[in-house]
Formats: structure tokens, C-alpha cells, sequence
């Protein structure tokens, strides 16, 4: 049994190794946004909290369309079937949803001004918003062939320069925000523009880098973008639904004081470097079990399921463990506010259960994007999130006065009732499915 345990983890971690350290580096990017900002001001932490929350909200779905391209391209692998040949549809995919994208935030900017935030936040709310929708494009070249890779097994480039991207956004923010030499001080346009440059770097690296590791020959398949819009887009909404969750609490309490849009995007950020363990494990379960699902090979489909699961819930049950014993010092490492840490520190106690329950929903979410079930995702993900956490959760933050507390007590309810709804659907599957092989 351990040898048996061994080798599926061992497969499973030779994929989710390097994507963990992408992730880490891709929240690392957005940790040092943060650094920068309450380094600068309290005012420039909340006014780019409560910009990428609407952003993030907008371009997620995007992001979630193009999540479908690692699980479905395995699939055909499985089946052994050609799928380099889907290299340039990837490409046109993502770009024609960057255009989207980008029109949905320049039109959304306007909006800003009737939203009821501080009115010395808004300036740079909708200047930050305004860079940052033209960075739409090498944002979504980056998620896309980052994907592409992945469902070849190609993890390692990817995600090295998402590391890399970590110190040279950290030192544009620097010099952009603060001001070096002849370069004056930006603020939140030295952010947002920083952003901007990071986006388009790993975007176009990767793209050379599939060009100079591949011959591609121009293809179209329509029933390709078909199978991307049914996979892709309940992962798309699913994902959709628990981003604006979050992100809606930030713009709630943003329109209370911006210092609780601040504290709740310090929390995330906190919460965020944690999940993107359990996030490149779940990445790498929907890669398994997308190539044994393609293969009919339904031992290797419950094994990697049952260890990825295993595997992403133990990670999160040592962190919660940190979270909840330093959580003064975590808050600390950015910033010496001390009315943000007053409000941060007694939500990280609660974020400390929110995370056992997080990681098993995202282990449960890869399994069921290998076997092309992402509906469920979404239907259970609305359940939770949006007729339970945030109604749940407002009702403690403004009639039992509990704030930003009231809302992660509610999300920890969420989550916890998403695990339970999920896992009753998959035993279920395992029950009736019967092996082919």
C-alpha cells in the first residue's frame, strides 16, 4: 500500500512540484503589489484593493474559460490522439477573450463614480483600472500556453518564469511607485503600469519558448472552441462565482472605509500563498485523471483522486496550523498599521479553519475537470458562495456588528458545505461507474 501511495504521489508531485512554485510565484507578484502599496500608503493599499477586486472579477472569467485547455487537451492524449495540432486555436481563443475582457473593464470605469467609495480613492481606483485592461492580452497568452504545456506534462519553463517575474515586478513597483533617478514617483500608476510589464513578459516568453520547442502548423477546429466553451465555461463560472464572493467583500467594506477593502486584500494575499499548494496539486489531478478518464483506466483515476486529495488536505491542515499560531507576525511582514492589524489578526484566526475546508474543494474541483463533470463545480460552488456565504455572512457583518469577521465566518460555512456537497457527487460516481479495463 505505501509503495502503491508513493508512486501515484510521485506522479502527482512530478507535475505539481514546478506548477507550486509558478504559483507561488504568480501570488508572489501580487504579494509584492501589496508590499509596495502599504509601504507607500494605507490609501494606495485601498485603492488598488478595491480595483483588483472589480478587475480580478471581470477577467476570472477569462481565465476560467482557459482553464479548460490542460484537462481537455490530456483527454485527447489519453485517447492518443494528436493535440500539439491545437497550439494557434489556443492562441485565438485566448486573445479574442483578452478583447473581451478588455472592453468589459474600460467600460466598467465610469461605474467607479457612483459606487459610493472614498472620494480620495477613486482617482486612483480608475487609473489602475485603466492600465491595467490593456494588460488583458498578455495575461490570457500567459494563462493559455501555460495551460497548453501543462497538458503535456510540461511544467518546469512555465513556471520558472513566473518566479523570475517575482523579483522584476517587485523591482519595477519599487522604482515605479517610489521613484528612482530621473523616474518620478507614480504611486498607483508606478503599480499598475509594473503590471502591465510583467504580463506581457510572460506571456511573450512563453510563447517563444513554445514556438522554439515545437513545429506548429495553422489548424481550425470549431469543435475544439465548442469543447473549451462546455468544459470550460461551468469551470469558468464556477470559478466566476468564488472570486466575486471574495472580491465582493472587499467592494462591500471598501464603501464602509477603505482600510477594510485593504485588510480584506491583505488577508487574501496571506490566504492566496498558502492555496496555491493545494491549486498546482488539484492542476495536477485534472491532468491525471483527464489522461486515465481519456484511457478508460479506472483504478489510475480513483488512485490519483483519492491521493491528490489526500495530499492538498494534509498541506492545509500544517498551514492552518501556522496561521492560526502567528498571525500577528504574518500581518506584520506588511505592514505596522495598526488599525489594519487590528482588523486582520482575529480573521486569520477563522482563515485558519476556511483553509482545510479550501483545500479539499480544490482537490475535488481537479477531479472533477478530469472527468468533464465541471458542471457540478459550478452548481456547487453557487450553492455555497452565493445563497449561503454571502447572505449568511452579511447578516453577521452588519446586523451582529461583526465586520469583516461576520463575512470569513460565512465563507467558512460556504466552504465547508461545498466539501460536503461535492464529495457525496463523486462517491456517488465511483459507486456507479463500473472499470473498463
Amino acid at each position: 500500500m505505501n509503495l502503491e501511495f508513493r508512486h501515484y504521489a510521485k506522479e502527482l508531485l512530478n507535475i505539481a512540484l514546478p506548477i507550486i512554485m509558478g504559483n507561488l510565484g504568480f501570488i508572489l507578484i501580487g504579494a509584492g503589489d501589496v508590499l509596495i502599496a502599504a509601504k507607500h500608503s494605507t490609501d494606495t493599499l485601498a485603492s488598488i484593493s478595491i480595483a483588483t477586486a472589480i478587475t480580478n472579477c471581470i477577467m476570472t472569467f477569462g481565465i476560467g474559460l482557459i482553464a479548460s485547455i490542460s484537462p481537455i487537451l490530456s483527454n485527447i492524449r489519453g485517447e492518443r490522439k494528436s493535440a500539439k495540432k491545437y497550439f494557434f486555436p489556443t492562441i485565438r481563443f485566448s486573445m479574442l477573450l483578452a478583447l473581451f475582457t478588455m472592453i468589459l473593464v474600460l467600460v466598467f470605469i465610469p461605474v467607479i463614480d457612483y459606487m459610493h467609495f472614498e472620494a480620495k480613492l477613486v482617482p486612483d481606483i480608475k487609473e489602475y483600472m485603466l492600465i491595467t485592461a490593456f494588460s488583458t492580452f498578455g495575461a490570457y497568452l500567459h494563462a493559455a500556453l501555460k495551460e497548453y504545456l501543462q497538458a503535456f506534462e510540461i511544467v518546469f519553463f512555465p513556471n520558472l518564469v513566473t518566479v523570475i517575474c517575482v523579483f522584476l515586478n517587485l523591482i519595477l513597483n519599487a522604482i515605479l511607485v517610489f521613484g528612482f533617478g530621473p523616474i518620478p514617483s507614480l504611486g498607483v500608476a508606478g503599480l499598475a503600469i509594473a503590471s502591465f510589464t510583467v504580463r506581457y513578459f510572460m506571456g511573450l516568453a512563453l510563447l517563444f519558448y513554445c514556438l522554439g520547442l515545437m513545429r506548429f502548423r495553422d489548424y481550425h477546429d470549431k469543435k475544439y472552441y465548442k469543447n473549451l466553451m462546455k468544459i470550460g465555461l461551468p469551470i469558468s463560472l464556477a470559478v466566476l462565482v468564488e472570486f466575486i464572493a471574495f472580491n465582493s467583500i472587499a467592494i462591500i467594506m471598501g464603501r464602509v472605509s477603505g482600510v477594510y477593502a485593504a485588510a480584506q486584500n491583505l488577508v487574501c494575499t496571506l490566504t492566496t500563498v498558502s492555496f496555491m499548494v493545494p491549486l498546482a496539486i488539484s492542476n495536477a489531478i485534472a491532468v491525471k485523471v483527464g489522461f486515465a478518464n481519456g484511457a478508460d483506466n479506472f483504478n489510475d483515476l480513483k488512485k490519483y483522486s483519492y491521493i491528490g486529495i489526500i495530499m492538498a488536505v494534509g498541506f492545509m491542515f500544517c498551514s492552518s496550523i501556522i496561521f492560526s499560531t502567528f498571525p500577528k507576525v504574518l500581518v506584520g511582514l506588511f505592514t505596522k498599521d495598526l488599525n489594519l492589524i487590528k482588523i486582520c489578526v482575529p480573521v486569520l484566526y477563522i482563515l485558519s479553519i476556511f483553509q482545510i475546508f479550501d483545500g479539499l474543494q480544490v482537490a475535488l474541483s481537479g477531479v472533477f475537470k478530469g472527468i468533464k463533470r465541471t458542471n457540478i463545480v459550478l452548481i456547487a460552488n453557487f450553492i455555497a458562495y452565493w445563497l449561503i456565504s454571502i447572505p449568511f455572512g452579511y447578516t453577521l457583518a452588519f446586523h451582529f456588528n461583526l465586520n469583516l469577521k461576520g463575512f470569513w465566518l460565512g465563507l467558512v460555512t460556504a466552504a465547508s458545505i461545498l466539501c460536503l456537497i461535492m464529495i457525496s457527487i463523486l462517491l456517488k460516481y465511483f459507486i456507479e461507474i463500473k472499470p473498463k479495463n
